[in-house]
């Protein structure tokens, strides 16, 4: 009798648990995995944080608004804290284990480049939302970043223009990693171009995380002191732009004197430091904060409201910057190229992609190139102001096309506008 009772209890047990899997399989089958690959600890959670918090907030409103191809989005957020190596672990245990159908994700070009292969060999899918060197086109990536001729060059134009004081001197000025040393190649062939001499170039890198800046801020007013018109293109990433910008207040640098332009500096790095002796120095993106228009006005309002729900450190003073565009596009472009494919298939969504539209919070109707997989996107220049915004000094007339290998490096126009393996 007991025995026949425990073996009730067991088969009880057994169709209960197969019950069980059963419907959390289904529940599975329910949602698509996304993954979310963002350094929330370590040098580089100062910018990177925001990403995330817009991934989540944008996955979100589409649940909201119906979800894609009728299921709910199941974000998977992992922290791989700024330490390079763990990006490829974390981008790895993205797709093999939780099988995300797509990662949001990535900042630095290390980190980037870190996880290249593990995309290429599980044939995954990531959406790089900041600007970068160029020199590289995945059939894995899509770079809804800015290309240098979308970023840099017009910068160092913009500085060399009588608007932006005729600079004749110029400190390349960056985190010493790839992306600042592939955009300094660049900008020195682009200067050379123009016949600025080697002299009038003068380069320096830091480490990430490097946090005093007395000595570089000394020999840049040396450097500036010999009777030409100087400005400083600064490719410095994560929290070291703190300390940099503090340094130029401290030093007496202004704007009037020597201008500083920054790639990789934002609304939201500006939150860490007291703008006003920084006003009158520049930033180049394709968005700010500022824009005026109903798209950027909904994007702003949502961010906002997003951090006092979700309570968020300083909800009150949250801002939105250029990456956060990029992020909010990029996974508002997969969800259309999805709906069209009618599949999560990476290789299918690849295929949707080209060309695909969005009106994005810039202004503008930005679009996924038919073959490269950049977006076309306006540039705007924009001057510190004493509160952290910017102001938009100069813009580009519409948006324009990524050149991912930059003419100014040789042996780039025999590379092909699209990736291996399209």
């Amino acid at each position: 009798m007991v025995r026949r009772n425990f073996m009730k209890t067991v088969s009880a047990v057994a169709v209960t648990a197969a019950f069980g899997l059963g419907s959390l399989s289904a529940l599975a089958a329910e949602t698509i995995k996304v993954g979310i690959l963002h350094s929330l600890s370590g040098t580089m959670a100062i910018s990177e944080t925001a990403l995330k918090e817009t991934a989540l907030m944008t996955i979100a409103d589409i649940n909201k608004h119906g979800g894609v191809l009728g299921k709910k989005l199941e974000p998977v957020v992992v922290d791989p804290a700024s330490n390079w190596p763990l990006f490829a672990e974390k981008a790895r245990q993205l797709l093999s284990k939780d099988k995300v159908a797509v990662v949001f994700g990535c900042w630095t070009s290390v980190s980037r480049k870190s996880v290249l292969p593990v995309f290429k060999e599980l044939n995954g899918l990531l959406f790089y939302p900041v600007q970068y060197e160029g020199e590289e086109l995945e059939k894995n990536v899509f770079y809804t970043g800015a290309a240098p001729n979308q970023q840099a060059i017009p910068a160092v134009e913009y500085l060399m223009s009588k608007d932006g004081g005729e600079a004749k001197r110029f400190v390349l000025l960056g985190t010493d990693y790839v992306y600042p040393r592939t955009t300094n190649k660049i900008l020195r062939a682009f200067l050379k171009s123009k016949g600025v001499a080697d002299a009038d170039i003068m380069e320096e890198y830091t480490p990430f995380g490097h946090s005093d800046y007395q000595t570089i801020i000394a020999k840049i007013k040396k450097f500036s002191s010999e009777g030409k018109k100087t400005a400083v293109v600064s490719t410095i990433n994560g929290d070291s732009n703190v300390p940099f910008y503090k340094e130029l207040g401290n030093a007496g640098l202004k704007a009037t004197d020597v201008p500083v332009i920054a790639f990789s500096v934002g609304e939201e790095e500006l939150r860490g430091v007291d703008a006003k002796p920084l006003v009158g120095h520049l930033a180049a993106w394709n968005y700010f904060m500022s824009l005026k228009n109903p798209e950027n006005e909904k994007f702003v309002k949502m961010y906002k409201d997003w951090a006092k729900q979700n309570k968020l450190p300083n909800a009150g003073t949250v801002v939105t910057n250029d990456p956060m565009e990029a992020t909010f596009v990029g996974i508002h472009m997969w969800k259309q190229a999805v709906e069209k494919a009618k599949s999560t298939d990476v290789d299918k969504v690849i295929a949707a992609m080209a060309g695909q539209t969005f009106n994005a919070p810039s202004g503008y109707t930005l679009k996924m190139d038919e073959t490269n997989h950049h977006l076309w996107k306006p540039v705007f220049i924009g001057e510190i102001k004493a509160d952290g915004q910017f102001d938009v000094v100069w813009k580009t007339k519409g948006p324009i096309r990524a050149q991912p290998w930059s003419p100014f490096i040789a042996g780039n126009d025999k590379k092909k506008d699209a990736p291996e393996g399209k």
